[in-house]
């Protein structure tokens, strides 16, 4: 490092060596930034949003609403970012307090004991204090004074860096909003898997009653020679499937409850919710996704993205000042004397000091090279970061749109494959008491009615789902 005192006879050397190292200086990197986007999602160009619906809004079921609120009291992943803001709000202080001159008290005392056939042991002893009285030995010192430090931000490098600092404040902040959205979807997918556990639960209960039923008169014909032992045993069987399937939902219901119970940070407890709901007739929200520029503004983690861009840019510029001269100014004001009482001599105990100087790296500079290598690296980093979370918005909103879409279509003829089921299921039965139908048609005919049950309201939750992913998607449910 190069220092040198600001002196006028100096000042000829020290613009040589300023204008030396300036030359050396490397350039700043601004890497291209592409943010263009497509114009739509589909040939719909309508700017109305569903992303701007809060969501006390756009969720009105009461209970659902319940177990959001308790989530965005009690969760520990929010409560987490929430300490993260608190730590970045603290280093804008940590940066501002560098800025800013550094004075500091100070009180001290000290002996010293000097040998006799020394210098200055030599000049002590021939010097008086007063007529008469010599300089005592050993030598005690006194000192109260106060000492500033304070460094010129000649380059900005220090309100670059504090600039750095709120940057990433703003994008913790965004961090915070990202964890909201996520989370207010996640209680609300989870809320909607646990009504269609329930739903299918009862259809399988259901089932099971009309199984057993079916069994009964299997026997009943068997005694009678109208069926055989192996009829019999086929509708056990049935029986016995369906009671294990009202297990593994059951099982389902307890994890899906305990999934929300971790979101909103408790212990196992039942899940209030309406189970006397038809989860069929619940309606579909219709979804505006607008246009997908509006994902720049909207998307909590799009904007925290491109705040930690911006960071990085000025950590770039602070890197780079550390080539440069660095100008500091020191100084203090006190009193010292070797005796207490003398401190309150004014001026022969008084001290002070001023002093400025310029430090510059001339030679061996490999470690602050590296160090702006890595921020102009963080920084390209930072940009492919940001592009990657523009694309990554547009692509989820475009693939739950297009599922939207192919739901409805599915729930439509799933719904139709349902109704010619259950009514074949009373045409089979009607047949085999008859002697018209097989046993094995009456079971298929069954099997086939619960599966495509269970599978309509599956399709259901899934297009509950994804209306929740879309509104999630858009940047909804933080404000």
């Amino acid at each position: 490092m190069f220092k040198a005192k600001l002196s006028i006879p100096g000042t000829g050397l020290l613009l040589i060596c300023l204008v030396f190292i300036s030359c050396r200086v490397p350039a700043l990197v601004e890497p291209a930034m592409h943010r263009q986007i497509p114009d739509a999602f589909n040939d719909n160009k309508d700017s109305v949003n569903t992303s701007s619906i809060q969501w006390r809004s756009f969720f009105t079921d009461p209970d659902l609403q319940s177990l959001i609120d308790t989530a965005l009291s009690n969760n520990q992943e929010l409560q987490i970012t929430l300490q993260e803001i608190e730590i970045a709000r603290n280093d804008i202080r940590l940066r501002q307090g560098a800025i800013l001159p550094s004075v500091a008290l100070r009180a001290g005392a000290g002996v010293e004991k000097v040998g006799r056939y020394t210098s200055q042991g030599a000049g002590d002893a021939t010097t008086e204090i007063k007529p008469g009285r010599e300089m005592p030995d050993p030598l005690m010192d006194y000192t109260v004074g106060a000492y500033a430090n304070w460094e010129v931000d000649v380059w900005r490098k220090l309100h670059n860096s504090k600039k750095a600092a709120v940057e990433r404040y703003l994008a913790t902040v965004e961090g915070r909003n990202f964890v909201l959205t996520n989370l207010i979807a996640e209680v609300a997918n989870s809320y909607y898997e646990l009504l269609a556990l329930d739903n299918q639960l009862a259809i399988v209960k259901q089932n099971i009653s009309l199984q057993q039923n079916a069994l009964e008169v299997v026997r009943v014909q068997k005694e009678a020679s109208r069926a055989t032992e192996l009829a019999v045993k086929k509708f056990e069987a049935e029986v016995l499937k369906s009671q294990s399937l009202e297990f593994d939902l059951m099982q389902q219901v307890k994890e899906t409850e305990n999934r929300i119970n971790f979101l909103l940070a408790r212990y196992p407890q039942p899940i209030k919710r309406n189970n006397g709901t038809d989860f069929l007739q619940l309606p579909i929200a219709a979804v505006k996704e607008g246009i997908p520029s509006q994902l720049l503004a909207n998307r909590p983690d799009i904007k925290q993205a491109e705040l930690e861009l911006n960071a990085a840019k000025l950590d770039v510029k602070v890197a780079r000042a550390e080539f440069y001269p660095s100008f500091g100014i020191s100084g203090s004001v006190g009193f010292q004397a070797f005796k207490p009482s003398y401190l309150v001599k004014f001026p022969e105990s008084l001290l002070y000091s001023l002093a400025a100087d310029l430090a510059a790296p001339l030679i061996n500079r490999n470690a602050i090279k590296a160090e702006f290598s890595s921020a102009n690296a963080r920084q390209i980093q930072a940009l492919y970061n940001y592009e990657r979370s523009i694309l990554n918005a547009y692509l989820e909103v475009s693939t739950q749109l297009s599922n939207m879409g192919n739901l409805e279509k599915s729930y439509t003829l799933k719904s139709k494959q349902v109704d010619a089921l259950t009514r074949s299921i009373e045409i089979s039965n009607d047949l085999f008491k008859s002697a018209r139908a097989d046993y094995l048609e009456v079971l298929m005919t069954q099997r086939d009615a619960l599966e495509a049950r269970l599978e309509l309201i599956e399709t259901k939750k899934q297009q509950l789902n994804t209306v929740v992913n879309i509104y999630r998607d858009l940047g909804g449910g933080w404000r």
